[in-house]
């Protein structure tokens, strides 16, 4: 018979393993014929070849720990705290790796990317919470990008910032029109204008010559001193992992054709894992050459009243003067040319993730500009309303506030993600390590210690300090203690939840030879046997 059936399957040293195999519902191997052409061209593809083949998903996800949010925490965590607080980037980039590679490995393993499964597991109340806050991720994602557009557009054409927030809904409709124009020659150009940033300011690092000896302190030292250190630590973070990345990576992943063999699955998980190493270590480097060039700069001694003054209030509007020594006067034109690529870039990602959110948790799935469309306008409605009233300094600290927002959002996407990928139900055999899942929880757990310590004591202080009247305090504390109350329940709710819902089918009969063969990356039905989605087929990745 020619139907295709699980089966459990056992190596030769008589210890069970459970692995997807396929034979034929007599219980005989499947006959030679029915092998592909196609595996045969696999296997003997070189591994450069098939790393290749994988490249894209790790890329894309990484233009977003390049945004202007990242680059606005950057440059005011150093003009304010120096070198102190590279720690923070090393953690997070490090911690964003471990989670980044989970979560492709559960859209991997699964063939379901992370809000699919949140929709298949949590109750329905639970599920709408998940998929508003998700969205409220994107949307706080997408203030940056909208304000970073805003100011490059000030510095080009001297437009003013609320101008310049109400023309990026257009700017990034009209580059995502042009994607059927080349989308691949469009995304290669955002990315060598991000870079051209980044050797900017490597080319400014080696100018201004920041120590050493204080670059390796502040990166392997955790400190946390002076006026505002834990809100800027914490913007940081926000800005350098974000929720919705999560949801990106883990289906960006399944656009990809992958053997569901033990060796099509491993190998899959290893390129991307290299991939998305390579891509976040690249990230890493910027990051810290942003804060070096800035908390050099900043804390030079014969620093101009002029530069003093910029840097006591630093924001990307400001940052161009940064660069001069390298660049000269082109410097302005240059950094905002690189500022609008670096917002547009991360505005087509947070489009994909937003389009991936609504499609997982709703069933939903709209048209590209109208995604964009829908998101970049609640997006400007506060970027607007505090352009206007605030200027560059108040969108500024708008994009700090919006990076914060994402760290409290972060448990939110991230709990689902260690649960799911720790979990036998869910993965089977890939599920995590021991050491990974002690480790992912413990980074996890800290960041989500630190942000409701900082949530708490910043608005006790804010209350104790408050001129408002007393009965204002006593009103706002009511309405303020039970939302923090509910915050914390939820997170406990999460991480104590039992999983229920099996995605993962266990074989259930022993097969020594199928299972030799798929140790040998044979698969037989290339219709059944291989993770690939059609629907993410259209994804503008470079194949």
């Amino acid at each position: 018979m020619g139907s295709i059936m699980q089966e459990r399957v056992t190596g030769g040293g008589g210890g069970g393993s459970s692995r997807i195999s396929a034979v034929n519902i007599d219980g005989t191997p499947p006959s030679n014929h029915i092998h592909h052409d196609y595996i045969d061209d696999d296997n003997k593809k070189p591994g450069w070849k098939k790393f290749l083949a994988h490249v894209g998903p790790g890329f894309l996800v990484s233009l977003a720990y390049l945004d202007p949010g990242n680059l606005e925490t950057d440059l005011q965590a150093g003009a304010n705290h120096g070198y102190e607080l590279l720690w923070i980037i090393l953690i997070g980039l490090i911690f964003a790796l471990i989670i980044q590679s989970l979560a492709a490995n559960l859209g991997v393993t699964t063939g379901k990317h992370l809000s699919e499964l949140c929709k298949a597991e949590y109750p329905l109340f639970v599920k709408y919470c998940l998929w508003l806050l998700a969205e409220l991720a994107v949307i706080a994602a997408d203030i940056p990008e909208v304000i970073g557009t805003a100011f490059a557009l000030n510095i080009l054409f001297n437009i003013p910032v609320w101008g310049g927030v109400l023309l990026t809904g257009s700017s990034t409709l009209l580059l995502l029109g042009l994607q059927r124009y080349g989308v691949r020659k469009l995304e290669l150009l955002i990315s060598i204008l991000v870079f051209v940033m980044a050797a900017c300011f490597f080319g400014e690092m080696s100018y201004v010559k920041p120590p050493a000896s204080g670059v390796l302190k502040g990166m392997f030292i955790p400190k946390l001193s002076g006026q505002g250190a834990t809100g800027d630590a914490i913007a940081l973070l926000g800005a350098l992992i974000m929720p919705h990345n999560l949801f990106l990576h883990s289906a960006l992943v399944l656009s990809r054709k992958v053997p569901n063999s033990v060796r099509g699955v491993n190998d899959a998980c290893r390129y991307f894992l290299i991939e998305s190493g390579f891509a976040l270590f690249v990230a890493f480097l910027i990051n810290v050459a942003v804060i070096s060039v800035s908390g050099t700069v900043c804390s030079a001694s014969n620093l101009s009243n002029d530069n003093s003054d910029r840097c006591s209030d630093l924001t990307l509007n400001s940052a161009s003067f940064l660069l001069q020594n390298v660049l000269g006067k082109s410097s302005k034109i240059v950094y905002a040319i690189a500022l609008l690529a670096s917002g547009q870039s991360s505005a087509i990602t947070g489009t994909y993730a937003g389009q991936f959110i609504m499609q997982g948790f709703l069933d939903l799935k709209m048209k590209k500009w109208l995604r964009n469309l829908l998101t970049r306008c609640i997006a400007i409605t506060p970027s607007l309303i505090v352009s206007i009233i605030g200027g560059s300094s108040g969108a500024g600290r708008l994009i700090i506030i919006a990076s914060m927002i994402l760290s409290f959002e972060l448990p939110f996407a991230l709990i689902p993600l260690l649960k799911f990928s720790s979990s036998a139900t869910k993965m089977g055999p890939y599920k995590n390590s021991i050491i990974i899942i002690v480790v992912s929880w413990i980074l996890g757990f800290g960041i989500i210690g630190i942000n409701i310590y900082y949530l708490t004591t910043a608005f006790v202080g804010w209350l104790i300090h408050s001129t408002l009247p007393k009965v204002a305090n006593v009103f706002i504390g009511i309405l303020v203690f039970p939302l923090m109350a509910i915050y914390i329940i939820a997170v406990i709710y999460l991480t104590l939840r039992k999983d229920v819902v099996e995605t993962y089918i266990q074989p259930v009969k022993n097969d020594p030879i199928a299972q030799t063969q798929m140790e040998n990356g044979q698969s037989f039905d290339p219709n059944t046997m291989i993770h690939y989605r059609e629907d993410l087929a259209d994804i503008p990745l470079p194949q």
